[in-house]
């Protein structure tokens, strides 16, 4: 399953990715962890030091490569230049597993915490004034529309904060959607703006509850929220603990937020998969925007590279060449 974490800026979002990627880990599933927030600290959340998380290799800049193996044989890919974020995969594209021998995990993909990650990279000194941090994010879209998650398999991706993820159709790329919210009224409006975006595409958000301290911040919550208040996340010395350097393991997290976790993997289990419409809502959103920008930015209309006879899925898959053992 693909889950996204969202939310206000300093609710901990990276700090919820990294312990449920833990908790999957620490059970035996197979976990593909993406940093795609502007502030890059899922690494370190997962245990890596500053020096270890400074070193790993970044997809924005093998975004070319990316591009080019992405493209494959997609004879509606003119080149892969003219592949934008959001271009959807096709006939004679090259599709992704979880697990595999590929370029681009190799160059990108890192063991770190038993988890595998890839990172965006960083907002750099020279994309100041020139460049907004969706040219890096656009690597992790990319990825995903051509990614076939199998039956046991997670990816966790920490997404940037607020509403950012609306200004392509990334927020529309996963199963489940956990909004991480505080029990404060600024957290909440978050909540409302992200419920309010993502109402007409069927996105399934749940709301997990973070810093709660007692009852309060629970009435509060779950008056703000309703129904979609799935678990609370208390304040957590394990996690105080990861913010001063000292990662420990899971197993010694406080038994209430491992239920918190246990309640976030359920849901997540539950949750079927509708290829139809990922498939659907990625081409919805290409057209969008190749119609804004994309076109004119590549010089060719790009509404050509959908493959009306597509959709993404197992049977794609296996159509490929790629046998998938464990897809669903």
């Amino acid at each position: 399953m693909k889950i996204a974490f969202v939310g206000k800026g300093g609710s901990g979002k990276t700090t919820l990715a990294s312990l449920l990627t833990s908790h999957l880990v620490a059970q035996g599933r197979t976990v593909l962890a993406l940093d795609a927030d502007i502030n890059q600290h899922l690494a370190t959340a997962l245990g890596a030091t500053d020096a270890e998380a400074a070193a790993l290799p970044t997809l924005g800049e093998h975004l070319p490569m990316i591009k080019e193996y992405l493209r494959g044989r997609n004879p509606r890919i003119s080149s892969a230049d003219a592949m934008v974020k959001t271009t959807p995969p096709g006939s004679g594209s090259r599709l992704l597993r979880v697990v595999e021998d590929n370029p681009i995990y190799a160059a990108c993909v890192r063991e770190v915490g038993g988890a595998r990650l890839a990172v965006t990279g960083p907002f750099a000194e020279g994309d100041l004034g020139v460049a907004c941090y969706h040219s890096k994010v656009g690597a992790v879209e990319l990825l995903l529309n051509h990614l076939v998650d199998g039956r046991d398999e997670y990816v966790v991706v920490d997404m940037t904060a607020g509403a950012d993820a609306f200004a392509s159709g990334l927020f529309t790329r996963f199963d489940v959607t956990f909004l991480v919210c505080e029990p404060t009224v600024r957290s909440v409006g978050v909540y409302r703006q992200y419920l309010g975006y993502a109402r007409d595409f069927g996105v399934r958000i749940a709301v997990v509850g973070n810093k709660v301290s007692d009852a309060e911040d629970v009435d509060f919550l779950r008056d703000a929220v309703g129904d979609h208040l799935l678990a609370c996340v208390t304040r957590s010395g394990h996690v105080r603990a990861a913010e001063r350097g000292d990662v420990r393991s899971i197993g010694a997290l406080e038994p209430e937020n491992r239920a918190a976790l246990d309640a976030m993997r359920a849901l997540v289990d539950a949750t079927g998969k509708d290829w139809d419409t990922y498939q659907r809502h990625a081409v919805e959103f290409h057209l969008r925007n190749a119609a804004a920008w994309a076109n004119d930015r590549a010089g060719e209309d790009l509404a050509g590279q959908v493959d009306p006879d597509f959709v993404l899925g197992p049977e794609a898959l296996e159509r490929s060449g790629v046998t998938p053992a464990t897809a669903r």
